[in-house]
């Protein structure tokens, strides 16, 4: 998902959003859209001075608008030969177990090397089915997240697996070793999400407000070592960076985490300890949902490692 900001010219106010943003040149070269209609298919969402806006709201001159989009998926991606840890595959889905660094879909400044790539080699498909939005992608992971991705392999698949989303049926758990200790041994986290307003590229969880978009994590705190702790997490609603920003929030910010974390002295070179580890679905034409568990990643077991040497561990009550 990208996203930009613009303000409203002078001599452009009192219109509507989508008026406004079909109109402007700035937008169409940027998001690549051709008329009002595709620009409603790809906006996620909008901001106006910080609240959210929609279509049909009128913007003043002087007002800050920002939008989050879905950036188009071309139609010449190239197939390519790069390994894929596959868990489970069957005619329908391809459930991989994503590495860390590795970008779910080709956007700007990953054309290449995304997961999207190496699944379209992975089929023998040298050219998308036009009917696939995204070919096989339902969900995504961030690009310094590891761990599950379900993708479909045809346009009925696609359409099932976006449903079990679309209305929660999918139970997502994920493990992350955290900087400091929760303020209990577990907990249900229910916030707002919003754009930091002091820095475009973060969120921020905020409370007492209807702005921005409702989040909701479950999470358990596995055991503490020194100032460290293993959780476990589990998400009811999807949000952008949800899990990260729901951590720092409750003083425990994901280690390693570059955006909402701080540096640490024991783990300088750390990357993001967050490991999507287990998917529960309901796979086509199946009745019973389905269980997925992807192993600990390497990373994780370093650094438990060295915790567990260097700490005794503590179970919270």
């Amino acid at each position: 998902m990208a996203s930009f900001s613009i303000v409203v010219p002078k001599d452009q106010g009192s219109q509507r959003v989508d008026k406004f943003l079909a109109s402007n040149e700035t937008v169409i070269n940027q998001m690549g859209i051709a008329n009002r209609s595709h620009l409603k298919t790809v906006i996620q969402s909008i901001l106006i001075n910080n609240n959210d806006g929609k279509f049909s709201s009128k913007v003043k001159s002087g007002d800050v608008i920002v939008v989050d989009w879905e950036e188009v998926v071309p139609n010449d991606i190239i197939p390519e030969d790069i390994p894929l840890n596959i868990i489970y595959e069957d005619q329908d889905v391809t459930l991989v177990n994503k590495a860390q660094g590795m970008v779910t879909h080709p956007a700007a400044g990953n054309w290449t090397g995304t997961l999207v790539n190496a699944l379209l080699f992975h089929w023998g498909q040298n050219s998308l089915d036009v009917k696939l939005y995204r070919p096989g992608i339902v969900h995504r992971l961030d690009k310094d997240t590891s761990g599950l991705i379900i993708t479909a392999r045809n346009l009925l698949a696609q359409e099932w697996l976006q449903n079990q989303f679309k209305n929660r049926r999918v139970k997502k758990e994920y493990i992350a070793i955290v900087c400091g200790r929760p303020p209990a041994v577990s907990g249900n986290i229910k916030t707002q999400i919003i754009r930091d307003p002091k820095n475009r590229k973060r969120f921020k969880a905020v409370t007492n407000t209807e702005s921005g978009k409702f989040a909701h994590s479950i999470y358990r705190c596995i055991a503490c070592y020194g100032g460290f702790s293993l959780m476990r997490i589990k998400l009811k609603t999807g949000r952008t960076h949800q899990i990260r920003v729901h951590m720092k929030y409750i003083g425990c910010p994901i280690l390693g985490d570059p955006i909402y974390g701080n540096k640490s002295t024991l783990f300088p070179k750390a990357t993001l300890m967050l490991h999507a580890r287990l998917l529960e679905i309901r796979l086509p034409n199946q009745q019973e949902f389905s269980s997925f568990k992807a192993p600990v990643p390497i990373r994780f077991k370093k650094v438990l490692k060295v915790l567990h040497g260097k700490y005794e561990k503590c179970v919270l009550k």
